[in-house]
């Protein structure tokens, strides 16, 4: 019964910005840790970043200081604002709440 689906993806040239949103239903979201995850291909699906129901966070070295997570409890939602983004940075991005995974929204970084 839980259901997450992500928004948000697109084209963007290098440098440029993209926020991602996911919103969960069919949960208690607001006391699971959630988490952005990405997948290139040929790649493994990598850990982007996460936030706990604290609002403790966690970059990868990758995205340190370029990613922003956030959540919104009243709304059931948690974002990813990407700044200064990179051709490496091109993938699926999920969301990734306790078990369940959103079905992805892909990010292109490309000139």
């Amino acid at each position: 019964q839980v259901r997450l689906v992500e928004s948000g993806g697109g084209l963007v040239q290098p440098g440029g910005s993209l926020r991602l949103s996911c919103r969960a239903s069919g949960s208690e979201y607001s006391i699971y840790t959630m988490a952005w995850y990405r997948q290139a291909p040929g790649k493994q699906r990598e850990l982007v970043a996460r936030i706990t129901s604290g609002r403790n966070t966690f970059y990868a070295d990758s995205v340190k200081g370029r990613f922003t997570i956030s959540r919104d409890n009243a709304k059931n939602t948690v974002d990813l604002q990407m700044d200064s983004l990179k051709p490496e940075d091109t993938a699926v991005y999920y969301c990734s709440l306790d078990i369940y995974w959103g079905q992805g929204t892909q990010v292109t970084v490309s000139s």
